[in-house]
């Protein structure tokens, strides 16, 4: 991987993509340090430190720690996310929407600046409710309405800015910028709470042992996580001969490639922002119903588990169904000449890729559950919380997804700019023989 890296920075176009994506990163990580002007990060912190183990942990996991910091990024991604799964779920139910979808790219420029609007209002509401919340716990330096104004438009511009980022970066850089910025959040805080770990070895509060166990458990994960991201199921396809130009290709099979986990990371992100906006309303409120509902959603209680991996299989199969569209794959075969073995063109052959496709998202979808859920369970017995925290499973499904998703994109963009040179070199050599030809032409004419 080290050196595929190595060579991508060669290829021009290639390291411009990949210095964009880290000047942008780099950006978003200034941010995190940025304080929102008027609370007392100290008094801040501190109640952190007692909230441990909460989805307030979760929601400033996601953000890089800007939450702990009351950064201008406090809100991070989480409100355009919210908005995407709204946008997503209610496009099939109303018809408007449905047919912006069906018209290509135009519709999904109306549809993004749907989501954008929407992602403006839910940060104006969630950035209220916070301000709110902060007054009530007594962190705010001067309460009052300008200073929840301020807030309001600090955190809303900071979720925007933070948006802009996204899609800049999903344009003119590697992977998605969504995706890469929540990894960049996670990422940033491991190495830290690695140490802290360590500390804990020193200070006799673990034994070595237990260390030792926690990481030969991290690095099991971590094979398990890029095996299965790297499993395919490969459905057999058969063309027959047919007339290629005014050549005749002879009959072959091809393998239609579908992967074990089609969905990737957005199941786990997803599940974890639909669980974060009513704990962001709730982690402020001072109601006593409010807080109950908060200890149930809490990570490491069964009801949280319960409803976490609910979550997880139901966008696990809502989003396969968004990424592939076995209807449309039939169509294009039948009209290709293409067919599955024992399989009849059209409409069987749809149904047959809706039955693998079930398949793989039930089977995804079990083991995304698992990696999210038991290893946060053992490092949470073993007694490091801080460790199950940033090193829990959803947080390492993320880091490796993206990671293995932006490697293949640096692979493809390689394999097309090699593609690239080895045409324009074919191309020289027919213009120079063309020339050659066009030369000796003149010259028998003469």
């Amino acid at each position: 991987m080290i050196g595929g890296l190595t060579d991508a920075v060669k290829i021009p176009e290639l390291g411009k993509r990949i210095a964009f994506t880290l000047g942008m990163l780099a950006v978003y990580r200034l941010g995190v340090f940025v304080s929102t002007p008027g609370i007392d990060v100290e008094a801040l912190r501190r109640m952190f430190d007692a909230a441990n183990g909460t989805l307030f942990g979760l929601i400033n996991l996601f953000s890089g720690g800007a939450l702990e910091n009351f950064s201008i990024f406090t809100l991070g991604i989480t409100p355009y996310i919210s908005v995407s799964i709204m946008i997503q779920l209610l496009t099939p139910m109303i018809p408007a929407l449905d047919s912006l979808r069906k018209e290509g790219e135009t519709g999904r420029r109306v549809l993004t600046r749907y989501t954008r609007q929407g992602t403006i209002i839910l940060a104006l509401v969630q950035s209220m409710a916070i301000a709110y919340g902060l007054e009530k716990q007594g962190l705010v330096l001067n309460p009052g309405w300008m200073w929840r104004a301020s807030t309001m438009i600090t955190l809303t511009a900071g979720t925007s800015f933070i948006m802009w980022l996204g899609e800049q970066i999903t344009e003119r850089g590697l992977g998605n910028g969504i995706s890469i910025i929540i990894f960049a959040g996670i990422a940033a805080r491991m190495p830290t709470q690695l140490i802290s770990t360590i500390q804990l070895v020193q200070n006799q509060e673990i034994s070595p042992f237990t260390f030792l166990f926690i990481l030969a458990f991290s690095l099991l994960v971590i094979f398990g996580i890029v095996y299965v991201e790297r499993s395919y199921r490969k459905i057999p396809v058969q063309y027959p001969r047919r007339m290629v130009g005014k050549n005749l290709a002879q009959a072959q099979t091809q393998y239609m490639p579908l992967k074990v986990n089609m969905t990737g990371v957005y199941p786990p992100i997803f599940a974890s922002a639909f669980m974060v906006l009513p704990a962001t309303i709730a982690s402020f409120s001072a109601s006593e119903r409010m807080q109950e509902l908060l200890q149930y959603l809490a990570p490491g209680t069964w009801t949280h588990d319960l409803l976490f991996v609910g979550l997880i299989v139901f966008f696990s199969f809502f989003y396969t169904a968004v990424v592939f569209n076995p209807e449309e794959v039939a169509d294009n075969l039948k009209k290709n000449g293409g067919f599955i073995p024992t399989v009849r063109p059209g409409k069987q052959t749809a149904d047959f890729l809706y039955g693998v496709l079930n398949r793989l998202a039930v089977w995804g979808s079990i083991y995304i559950s698992i990696v999210c859920i038991v290893p946060h369970m053992v490092y949470m017995d073993l007694n490091v919380p801080g460790f199950a925290r940033v090193f829990g499973g959803t947080a390492v499904l993320i880091v490796v997804g993206v990671t293995l998703d932006t490697y293949n994109q640096i692979q493809s963009h390689m394999v097309a700019k090699s593609y690239e040179s080895f045409m324009s070199k074919s191309s020289k050599k027919k213009g120079g023989l063309g020339s050659m030809g066009y030369t000796r032409a003149r010259l028998l004419r003469r």
